[in-house]
């Protein structure tokens, strides 16, 4: 199994860097340092290299350097599934004003439409502090946690989703009128119902790939609870024994037949934008947001190295791995399992922590970096490359 790699990561005015350059090879990649230093905001860069807003999912005048002009830029020199390529993205200042541009991104110094086109080339799989309450939050974390799962086998998931969001908004307005246009709202009411379907079937195809991959996790995985996962609501429940059409069709009834109930709530009260990931503890037999803070934490580890794992069976490629702080709040039983998996995966794997000590088992083959505002410099090792910050 080969892995996609950041050989070379630049960041220009985003977020605490008017500049640094990063080099990696292809073992793990530790980032340490006093919290509120910037470790954060290396990962969050490399994050911008797959479709989305990023880890944190920021603004684009959020990142940028609050020195600066407003204007941000990332570049990557990665070896991915298409050989050596530069990926970039960021955004620029135009008029008098020097107000922000849209962002840009190029591949090779060629412009792309999207981030999605970075698909082609690698896949960023990223688990944060700001997810452990993934399974006891709303149930829209727990979708856009799919949707980004999902991502992976279908790079083009996202601009469905945002579709479907946009022609619900568009439902909903008509709604809103005192009489609206019936055969603009059949039109809109018949595009929802293709753009829901269409949703629907990706992520259920996703859930029920991951499904296998948790239930075939290698030994590692054991210091870490087993985990069932199934996808909530009628349409993905009737999908895998109902041609996409006649759901179409089912649902475009509902749709009109909820007008008036939906006209009252001011939103669309079912369909796929409803939809909930439920998570199981498969030891206990309780859902996932009833287990401890540990466990949880656990469940949600072992959910996202899996996805990392199927990523690597479908596309022969591993992704790129952010772990934000993780290490730090596992015992050092599990904090071993961790390595070891990792290690079968064969990803570069990029991990950030206060304490150093907290990767002590990896030590002797990692690339240590120790972060200060707005500086990173490489911790001398024999034979390893360096990194120069500004």
């Amino acid at each position: 199994m080969s892995a996609a790699l950041i050989r070379r990561l630049t960041l220009t005015n985003f977020r605490s860097y008017h500049a640094a350059t990063l080099e990696a090879g292809k073992g793990p990649v530790v980032l340490t340092g006093p919290n509120g230093a910037g470790k954060t905001n290396v990962l969050e860069a490399i994050s911008f290299l797959s479709p989305g807003r990023g880890l944190r999912r920021a603004t684009l005048d959020e990142v940028a350097f609050s020195e600066g002009d407003g204007s941000w830029a990332i570049a990557a020199e990665v070896d991915g599934a298409l050989g050596l390529a530069t990926l970039g993205t960021g955004i620029g200042t135009s008029g008098e004003e020097r107000a922000p541009e849209a962002r840009r991104c190029r591949i090779d110094r060629e412009p792309v439409p999207s981030a999605a086109a970075f698909a082609d080339h690698l896949n960023v799989v990223w688990l944060t502090p700001a997810m452990d309450t993934l399974f006891s939050g709303p149930a829209s974390d727990r979708r856009r946690f799919l949707d980004r799962l999902t991502l992976a086998p279908n790079p083009s998931h996202s601009s469905r989703v945002n579709a479907l969001e946009r022609s619900l908004r568009s439902r909903n307005r008509l709604l809103e009128e005192p009489r609206p246009d019936l055969h603009w709202l059949d039109a809109i009411e018949h595009e929802t119902a293709e753009l829901a379907i269409a949703v629907a079937a990706a992520r259920t195809e996703t859930v029920a790939r991951l499904s296998s991959a948790l239930a075939a996790a290698r030994r590692e995985a054991f210091a870490f609870p087993a985990a069932m996962i199934a996808l909530g609501g009628w349409i993905e429940a009737a999908l895998p024994g109902t041609p996409a059409t006649e759901l179409e069709d089912r649902y475009r009834a509902v749709l009109k037949a909820n007008r008036v109930r939906d006209a009252a709530a001011g939103r669309t009260l079912e369909g796929p934008h409803l939809s909930d990931l439920r998570v199981t503890h498969a030891a206990k037999g309780i859902a996932a947001a009833d287990a401890s803070t540990g466990e949880q934490k656990a469940l949600l580890i072992r959910l996202v190295l899996a996805h990392a794992e199927l990523i690597a069976e479908i596309r022969g490629l591993a992704p790129v791995l952010l772990l934000d702080e993780v290490v730090a709040h596992l015992d050092p039983r599990r904090r071993r399992a961790l390595h070891e998996w990792l290690e079968q995966l064969d990803a570069q794997v990029w991990m950030t922590g206060a304490d150093p000590a907290a990767f002590a088992d990896i030590v002797d083959r990692a690339e240590v970096f120790d972060i200060s505002p707005g500086r990173v410099e490489r911790r001398p090792a024999p034979e390893s490359r360096f990194l120069r910050g500004e």
